[in-house]
């Protein structure tokens, strides 16, 4: 069985905490996980691997990327976003 976008990105960003992906709350931020500017870029390109997409990120400037990182399920929500953006 294939997996979710959600299950994929979950999986992404609970590498990244060194956590496991049951412990990746949908409502939780990035901050709250422990992950860091670093492990953001990171999960960043780990998600434009995994799916094949060019993410919109300026790690310099996250506030004016276009990318919402303010919590697991905004980034869930903006890369199946993306992936549906690609399919088109």
């Amino acid at each position: 069985m294939a997996q979710s976008v959600q299950d994929k990105v979950i999986a992404i960003i609970a590498e990244q905490a060194v956590l496991e992906p049951s412990d990746v709350k949908m409502d939780a931020t990035l901050e709250e996980l422990g992950i860091d500017s670093l492990g953001l870029v990171e999960s960043i390109f780990a998600i434009e691997e995994a799916f094949d997409i060019s993410v919109p990120f300026n790690a310099n400037d996250p506030e004016a990327s276009g990318f919402d990182i303010s919590s697991v399920r905004a980034i869930v929500a903006a890369v199946e976003g993306l992936v549906a953006q690609q399919a088109a």
